[in-house]
């Protein structure tokens, strides 16, 4: 199969079925494993016309690096955003923007778990640049436990222009710094804005 990643462990897999099963090929199930939610997946594929094959344990190991839980899913890959969607997304959206922005995040585990934590806070978009940057792959997608197909990551060119197009569309930018005298809790967050955090370290 070619351009193909690897969607692994029970919620992402899942999560993929629900939001995207287009893009969802073919479904690995480990030999032997039976249990409830393994089950909701093979269910959901079967809804969706999804073929499903049992593996052993040792093939599901050898084609992911991680822990499968007993599910892995050929998918097409899933495409970061690009600007035009985030300006259609400032024109659209009926609330203040939330958005955050990741600059030098390199560790893909990082990003998958930014990627959650945006989810539960309600951020409408993560943004990062393409160049010294993660992209979504398989590991972000387990990390972010089903937030990479929620969640919409844009991937920009340029992040400084970005952040002037984004102040110039009226949104506030906002800097964190771990030597800040000011907590986040402390801060006004109020209106339409973007949260950067840096490269990890």
């Amino acid at each position: 199969m070619a351009n193909i990643e690897y969607v692994f462990g029970i919620h992402a897999v899942q999560t993929k079925l629900q939001r995207n099963p287009e893009r969802v090929q073919e479904i690995w199930f480990q030999e032997g494993r039976e249990d409830q939610r393994l089950n909701q997946v093979r269910g959901l594929a079967d809804e969706q016309g999804i073929e499903c094959q049992i593996m052993p344990r040792r093939e599901l190991d050898n084609k992911v690096k991680g822990r499968h839980q007993g599910v892995v899913a050929a998918c097409t890959p899933s495409p970061a955003k690009d600007e035009h969607f985030l300006t259609q997304l400032l024109e659209e959206l009926n609330e203040p923007a939330f958005l955050l922005i990741l600059d030098g995040v390199t560790d893909p585990h990082n990003l998958g778990a930014c990627l959650r934590t945006a989810d539960a806070a309600g951020v409408h978009a993560v943004i990062a640049p393409k160049d010294k940057s993660a992209s979504l792959n398989s590991t972000v997608s387990k990390v972010a436990c089903g937030a990479a197909e929620s969640m919409p990551f844009v991937q920009v060119t340029n992040l400084a222009r970005c952040l002037k197009t984004l102040q110039a569309s009226g949104v506030w930018i906002t800097g964190t710094a771990g030597e800040a005298t000011q907590d986040i809790y402390q801060a006004d967050l109020k209106g339409n804005m973007a949260l950067v955090m840096g490269a990890e370290g």
